[in-house]
């Protein structure tokens, strides 16, 4: 028995450099995989992975790197806080297709012009890094996700023999352009996106970070030229339409934030209007207005100072969602009004001023379907920003 056990125990230790050892045949492909937008908000944007097809070995592999785990320790806590852990799966091409397939969504591969030298490294990196203790990362949706991976994997393996290009591509746009490109604005999934992301969003990206986005990885694969034998190819050899499925478009629903910010605007502005007239104040109002861009403008600190997330510093939708609005919140049950109350509001009234001046000129763009809600604070904060009146 224990002679079993250590013969047991000597071939689990060769699995490793024997499965290392594997040989691609000439008639093995590397495919870059390319898959349409999904309903879901984490879908909208599609999705790319690395495929390996060998019919000699009947070896047929995907490589994705957009897997993740709900039901992992701490995962929403890990999430808020910058900390997602992201893995390398490995598993038969087929499951992913059929996936793909359930959801009605379109894929196309892209096979690389490589030689067997350049496609054994492929799958010798992706083996390597498919290991337990490498498969896991720290994801960034901006610069470290399954799009960037396969440009910097494709990038280490084919060196100088490698050049991208984009002749076809509009240069100049923003990340935030390049996200807002993909998703509808006036989705709520949109609005959540530019309300917590700060301006880091909108510094210009160079065609290589174009490349956090699929649909971008895609395009610039087929653009792109690898030398062989020092004369340029192209280096996409051919593509594939795998599922030709019409493409998933997000839809707007009819409670849009647009919509819903402008009812509370013109209600606002009502509420305004008769307090104006009355010389009165509605408190149960403000206190609604306060505590809501009170807690929003908490968020967005927290985001700020306290995650690791790489673009939720300097935001500056704290100019309208202000956070110690949630204590002003609080005092306007009071019967009177201190006198720098009204200071208070005259400051909220000069940030709100801001807001268009830094979207103007460029340090931050905020999200459109706001603009009927800084209408209303703008507005509302210059009629409490008077001298204390009636309390009702």
């Amino acid at each position: 028995m224990k002679k079993s056990f250590l013969l047991i125990f000597f071939f689990l230790l060769l699995i490793k450099p024997v499965k290392a050892q594997v040989q691609l045949s000439t008639y093995a492909e590397i495919s870059i995989v390319t898959a349409g937008p999904g309903t879901a908000l984490y879908e909208a944007f599609g999705h790319s992975a690395i495929r390996i097809k060998d019919p000699v070995l009947r070896l047929d592999i995907i490589y994705n790197y957009g897997m993740f785990d709900f039901n992992a320790p701490n995962f929403y806590g890990n999430f808020t806080k910058g900390k997602l852990l992201y893995k390398l799966a490995r598993y038969d091409f087929k499951y992913f297709l059929a996936s793909y397939k359930k959801d009605k969504r379109w894929v196309k591969q892209q096979v690389l012009n490589l030689n067997k030298k350049q496609r054994q490294a492929f799958f010798m990196y992706l083996e390597n890094n498919a290991l337990p203790e490498n498969a896991t990362y720290f994801y960034d949706p901006y610069f470290n996700n399954c799009a960037t991976k396969l440009r910097d994997i494709t990038n280490s393996i084919l060196g100088d023999k490698l050049q991208f290009s984009a002749e076809k591509i509009e240069e100049e746009l923003s990340f935030r352009q390049l996200m807002d490109n993909e998703s509808p604005w006036n989705t709520w999934g949109s609005f959540g996106i530019n309300l917590a992301l700060g301006n880091k969003l909108d510094a210009k990206a160079n065609y290589k970070e174009y490349m956090y986005l699929p649909d971008y990885v895609y395009r610039i694969f087929n653009e792109s030229m690898v030398y062989i034998h020092n004369q340029p190819k192209k280096l996409v050899k051919r593509e594939d339409v795998l599922l030709d499925f019409k493409e998933v478009k997000q839809t707007i629903p009819i409670l849009n934030p647009f919509l819903v910010f402008t009812a509370f605007c013109l209600l606002g502005l009502l509420i305004t209007y008769k307090d104006f007239k009355k010389n009165k104040i509605t408190k149960w109002f403000d206190f609604v207005l306060l505590f809501t861009t009170g807690i929003i403008g908490v968020l967005i600190v927290f985001l700020w100072f306290f995650t690791n997330h790489s673009t939720t510093p300097n935001n500056f939708n704290f100019l309208w969602a202000f956070a110690p609005n949630l204590i002003i919140a609080i005092l306007t049950f009071k019967k009177t009004r201190k006198q720098w109350i009204t200071l208070y509001f005259k400051i909220l009234v000069l940030l709100i001023v801001l807001v268009p001046i830094f979207w103007i000129i460029g340090i931050q763009s905020f999200p459109i379907a706001v603009i009927p809600l800084l209408i209303l604070f703008f507005v509302r904060y210059l009629f409490l920003s008077r001298k204390p009146i009636t309390i009702t």
